[in-house]
């Protein structure tokens, strides 16, 4: 067993053994310059600035032994799986399919939507899809932590008030225990971010608990020796 004493609301005590990291649309169009959310408007060095944060939590993962799962928030290049609700939200002159400065915005297998290289996969990684915010929905992911024997969960990645947060909630309500790398995740927007984080340790930990990076990887150290 493993705790992190530092985590909050308490500590978090999980096995090493039945854990995975999610890292959540580490996408092109996401974090660069130049993509579908810089193109909105949004200032992406914000989530820039946790890439290395995010790579350490990865590697840290890794040497602990744990599954490391990506995912991508993206659609069939026919739209089949993309509901009017969706595409039509957003800017009018920029939606999901149109063309953009990566390809098809948010389109499988379209340059912006795949993972940034720093941060890129390994080849027996799972990468999942996903069309919606939660990366639970219309993915095989439960049948993935069933099949690994997965209680406990580790987030990283953006935004942390949207698909973060989403797939956390996602993942409280089917009973696993899931922690949230405060410094591993980020939002274009500070007070969404902190509002989030809040949400999620409140009320005794409603949705979760959280830590930082260095506390996780001392901790999966400590549990993997």
């Amino acid at each position: 067993m493993a705790c992190i004493p530092g985590a909050l609301p308490f500590a978090f005590d999980f096995d090493p053994a039945s854990t995975a990291l999610i890292v959540i649309d580490m996408q092109r169009d996401f974090v660069e310059p130049g993509g579908f959310g810089a193109s909105l408007g949004n200032d992406v060095t914000r989530l820039q600035a946790i890439i290395p944060t995010v790579a350490a939590l990865i590697q840290a993962a890794r040497n602990a032994g744990l599954p490391v799962i990506h995912t991508r928030e993206c659609h069939k290049p026919d739209l089949s799986d993309l509901p009017p609700a969706k595409r039509d939200r957003g800017s009018p002159s920029l939606r999901i399919g149109d063309p953009g400065p990566m390809g098809r915005i948010l389109i499988a297998g379209e340059p912006g939507a795949d993972i940034i290289p720093e941060l890129a996969p390994l080849p027996a990684e799972i990468v999942l899809d996903k069309p919606g915010k939660g990366a639970f929905y219309a993915t095989p992911l439960a049948d993935h932590l069933a099949r690994l024997g997965v209680r406990s969960l580790i987030f990283a990645g953006v935004t942390t008030e949207v698909c973060v947060q989403t797939t956390m909630r996602e993942a409280n309500d089917r009973g696993f225990a899931c922690l949230l790398a405060e410094d591993a995740t980020e939002s274009y927007f500070p007070a969404f971010k902190a509002a989030a984080v809040k949400m999620i340790r409140a009320q005794g930990g409603i949705v979760g608990w959280t830590a930082f990076t260095a506390e996780i990887a001392t901790a999966l150290k400590g549990g993997a020796e």
